[in-house]
C-alpha cells in the first residue's frame, strides 16, 4: 500500500476522486459518486498515455484503494473509503 501512495500521481488521483463532481464533467454512463469516474477522464485530467494513466489506476486498485468496476466496455473507478480509513487508523496507531 506504501508503494501505491509513494507517487505524486496516484496521491493526487486519489485527491480528485475524494470530490469527484468538483474536479471532473457529467458522465453519460455512470454516477461519478456511486460508480466511480470513468478512467478516460481520469486519462484526460492527467494528460498522460492510456497505458500508463491505466497502470497507475491499476497499482490503487490492487493496493485496495480504488474499486474499479466494468460498465458497457469502460472501467470506472472510486476511492475504496474503508480501506483508506483502516489504513490511515493503522498507520497512526504505528506512529
Amino acid at each position: 500500500m506504501l508503494k501505491a501512495l509513494a507517487s505524486p500521481i496516484r496521491l493526487q488521483v486519489l485527491s480528485w476522486l475524494k470530490e469527484p463532481v468538483a474536479h471532473f464533467p457529467r458522465q453519460v454512463d455512470g454516477d461519478l459518486v456511486t460508480d466511480g469516474v470513468c478512467s478516460d477522464f481520469i486519462k484526460d485530467k492527467l494528460g498522460m498515455a492510456a497505458s500508463t494513466t491505466s497502470r497507475h489506476l491499476n497499482v490503487l486498485a490492487d493496493a485496495g484503494l480504488l474499486v474499479a468496476t466494468r460498465k458497457r466496455g469502460w472501467t470506472f473507478y472510486r476511492r475504496n473509503e474503508a480501506v483508506i480509513d483502516e489504513f490511515t487508523r493503522n498507520l497512526r496507531g504505528a506512529l
